[in-house]
């Protein structure tokens, strides 16, 4: 089996050591060996991509533009078998996989065009005889942190931006999904970025991330995962005056009312729960139901969920791949346990079942009589299980959707624009959805959360250069 290296200063290098990347849907599926680097190497990628960063930041901005151009649709053309490859490491099903990927190209593509989009300003100065300017410009070395429920999107909106700004980057993937990441780091190198511009250093988060995060010469750390890793990073970071952006899950409540569309309500409920195995920082775990539609939802919804299919997410008709790994599958059950001490009534699920090829498959797991103070209401549980909590009207819904250190996304279900508007401004949560999933947005508009969920500036979109770049700026005497 060939062994995949890390990409450094331009070259493809062996690590300290090697891991084998694993198929959750079928354990004895070993899909490469990937090489993990050490802290040596970790300095050789900050100080390549620092004496790369003079050329990328002051060069052609066309040149740099068509780069992205070349990556978005190099992931584009090549979005079946990355899916595959996707779906076959990381567990979400094949559609889902490749429509992750074909996301992740036109990441690349808007970017392309955002190199070319960077305003500035010029304003006249209250002292007669100046003018003034105002410009942006990037930071420097970035070093990217990221998770493995996503291996190819999140990477690709930190890495587009990064470098259609004009940074250098050093890419730390999460050690569950090197495949994605190496795949796309190929990708990359074979548009034509400079060497330097461009690192991938693949390893452990206690190794390579603790590095990354405290070296002097990395400029700002973009990371998403767990809030206790995020706390650490944002503490050390700030410590060094580096600049930093944190993306840390969410425990996203859907309200549905009793004049919402029990269909819509449905669906809404059950694809931001429970599909991409509820492994999404966006899913609905917290389902807020008022008194007059409960009973009739919770029947539907167990019906919608009976009709589901468990499976290998390679294969046609499977609605719920397995969960990632070994270790994400007790945490989902010890919750599920956790559920049913806290006087919580397990209607269907949570439990692992075989398949024909050894995997991590665990049934979509439904709790009704729940308060909102449980704890599988209030820790991200980050797995296919979702909680009811009756409210008796809209007033104790919202209440209860915004009691939590969360908020990231919220949703509602509802006929009436007066609580459709009311919630869309009095909802706690950086993203917020009517009648459609808590679970899904584009490529072009910001993400991000309040409270517990983000720090620093969104994600995605325009909005991305608040924190790829900073502003100058400077007085001309006329």
């Amino acid at each position: 089996m060939t062994l995949k290296k890390n990409y450094i200063a331009g070259e493809w290098v062996d690590g300290e050591d090697a891991i084998a990347n694993i198929n959750p849907s079928d354990t004895n599926d070993v899909i490469g060996e990937y090489a993990q680097a050490g802290t040596a190497q970790l300095e050789e990628a900050v100080l390549a991509a620092r004496r790369a960063f003079p050329a990328w930041s002051t060069g052609s901005i066309q040149a740099r533009s068509e780069i992205l151009d070349r990556i978005g649709q190099a992931i584009l053309d090549r979005r079946v078998e990355l899916g595959r490859l996707l779906a076959r490491e990381e567990g979400k099903t094949l559609p889902e996989a490749t429509g992750e990927v074909a996301r992740a190209g036109q990441i690349f593509k808007y970017f392309a065009g955002e190199v070319l989009q960077l305003r500035g300003e010029l304003q006249p100065s209250v002292r007669p005889g100046l003018d003034v300017s105002v410009t942006r410009e990037p930071l420097g070395v970035i070093g990217l942190i990221t998770p493995w429920n996503f291996p190819i999107a999140i990477p690709a909106w930190k890495i587009a931006p990064a470098l259609a700004y004009g940074n250098c980057v050093v890419f730390k993937p999460a050690e569950l999904v090197p495949g994605s990441a190496h795949a796309l780091a190929e990708i990359i190198v074979a548009a034509g970025v400079p060497a330097g511009v461009f690192n991938l250093a693949m390893g452990p988060g206690r190794v390579i991330g603790d590095a990354l995060v405290n070296h002097p010469h990395v400029d700002a750390v973009s990371f998403t995962g767990s809030q206790n890793t995020g706390r650490n990073i944002a503490a050390a970071a700030i410590g060094r005056m580096a600049k930093v952006q944190l993306e840390m899950g969410g425990k996203n409540p859907l309200v549905v009312l009793d004049d919402a569309d029990l269909d819509t309500a449905v669906e809404c409920a059950v694809n931001g729960a429970f599909f991409s195995t509820g492994q999404r920082c966006t899913a609905s775990s917290r389902l807020v139901v008022t008194a007059g539609i409960h009973d009739r939802f919770i029947e539907a919804v167990v019906e919608r969920l009976n009709g589901l299919v468990v499976d290998d997410a390679l294969k046609d008709g499977t609605h719920i791949g397995p969960v990632v790994d070994e270790r994400q599958l007790q945490q989902d059950q010890d919750y599920i346990n956790i559920g049913s001490d806290e006087g919580a009534q397990l209607l269907c699920g949570g439990e692992r079942v075989e398949r024909a090829t050894p995997g991590f498959y665990l049934t979509p797991a439904l709790f009704t009589e729940t308060t909102a103070d449980m704890r599988i209401n209030r820790e991200e549980i980050f797995g296919p299980v979702a909680s009811v909590i009756r409210a008796d009207d809209y007033e104790q819904a919202l209440a209860v959707a915004n009691d939590t250190e969360f908020g990231l996304s919220a949703g509602i279900v509802t006929q009436s624009l007066k609580h459709a508007s009311h919630f869309k401004r009095f909802s706690q949560a950086g993203m917020v959805m009517v009648n459609v999933p808590t679970a899904g947005v584009d490529y072009h508009v910001p993400f991000g959360g309040r409270k517990g969920s983000s720090y620093g500036a969104r994600e995605q979109g325009s909005y991305a250069r608040e924190f790829y770049t900073t502003v100058k700026t400077a007085y001309t005497s006329a």
